[in-house]
């Protein structure tokens, strides 16, 4: 590991004394990006705007305390299972698993306790890349299997490649993936309603009024999610649709059309020429328009988020797969490697 100490500092502590680093990678005119060994968490990303200007285009908490505090995943790195298991509960090799719950009766991004509060280890740490791992024990959670993660983090040019990857001693479900808001006007700037989204998706998945589908996929066409053009956010949540409404926004799976790596969606804002292409080998990608953010939470600039500061695009497996056996499969054998890949392309309009 690197000992530049520009690049390898101290951030905070855990509650039980450990100590939380912040590891710096990428150099200018390119992506800078600082990531936390809490959570394995994109803490800022810091990229050249079309207007000249650099700027971080993600959010973030201050400290660790108040990271420890969020329920909104800022950034963080999302496991065992990102998004939704009904009930905390599915049928495993003919095996009854439940695991914990904390989102309206539901699991959600791996339970109270997931990987995005946890300390991560550094395995590695040059100047363009860094490598974290963690150990979950079997029965974390509820969910069987002693799992070992890695996620690599590297900037390649205007590119930020995010690979994740998982090895288990016993069948159990993995789906990971990041949870970074982005905010192409800044960091704090307001809200991303003038923000233009396109997703390569011709279907989304309806859910019920606790995020859980509701049966198959629908077509975007004539409804609020149609974002296979360019489309700016704010229009598209302030509608009266159903699933608008009980959502409070978008908080939806979008079905990606093609298959390997390939462009999920593009975001962009007009106001400070900066665009970021979001491309992934993932069959989803969950657009969540950050309803839930609520003015309690502190940010990195010294304010407090609020509905619509910031939007996350996030790959992985559609939700509750592990009871949709009709959809691609989240369990993970012994023997086999789980691999997500992601990439941030970032560019000037």
């Amino acid at each position: 590991m690197t000992q530049d100490s520009t690049r390898d500092q101290h951030f905070g502590q855990m509650p039980d004394g450990r100590d939380v680093r912040l590891l710096t990678i990428g150099s200018e005119p390119g992506p800078v990006v600082e990531v936390l060994t809490l959570g394995a968490t994109v803490h800022r990303l810091v990229v050249a705007g079309g207007d000249g200007e650099r700027r971080n285009v993600v959010l973030g908490h201050p400290d660790v305390e108040e990271r420890l505090a969020s329920g909104d995943y800022v950034g963080g790195t999302i496991g065992r299972y990102a998004n939704r298991i009904a009930a905390g509960r599915f049928t495993l090799d003919g095996r009854e698993v439940e695991v914990r719950t904390h989102d309206r009766g539901n699991s959600l991004h791996g339970g109270p306790d997931g990987f995005d509060v946890r300390l991560w280890d550094v395995e590695s740490h040059a100047p363009d890349e860094v490598v974290l791992s963690l150990a979950s024990p079997d029965g974390d959670q509820g969910f069987p299997g002693a799992v070992t993660a890695r996620v690599t983090y590297r900037v390649d040019g205007g590119t930020v490649r995010v690979t994740m990857e998982a090895t288990t001693d016993a069948a159990t479900v993995v789906n990971l993936t990041n949870h970074a808001y982005f905010n192409l006007d800044g960091e704090g700037s307001g809200t991303i309603d003038e923000h233009e989204l396109l997703v390569e998706a011709d279907e989304f998945t309806p859910v019920d009024a606790t995020g859980i589908p509701t049966g198959g996929h629908s077509p975007v066409e004539g409804t609020p999610f149609d974002l296979r053009g360019p489309t700016a956010i704010g229009p598209a949540i302030r509608t009266e649709y159903p699933q608008v409404v009980d959502a409070r926004g978008i908080d939806h799976n979008y079905v990606v059309r093609g298959s390997g790596l390939r462009r999920a969606a593009r975001l962009a804002s007009a106001s400070t020429g900066t665009a970021v292409e979001v491309w992934t080998d993932q069959p989803g990608l969950q657009v969540y328009t950050g309803n839930f953010l609520d003015g309690t939470r502190r940010s990195t600039s010294g304010g407090r988020y609020r509905q619509g500061d910031g939007v996350a695009l996030e790959p992985q497996l559609f939700p509750d797969s592990p009871n949709r056996p009709e959809w691609p499969s989240a369990v993970l054998r012994p023997g086999k490697t789980y691999a997500a890949h992601l990439e941030w392309r970032f560019a000037t309009t």
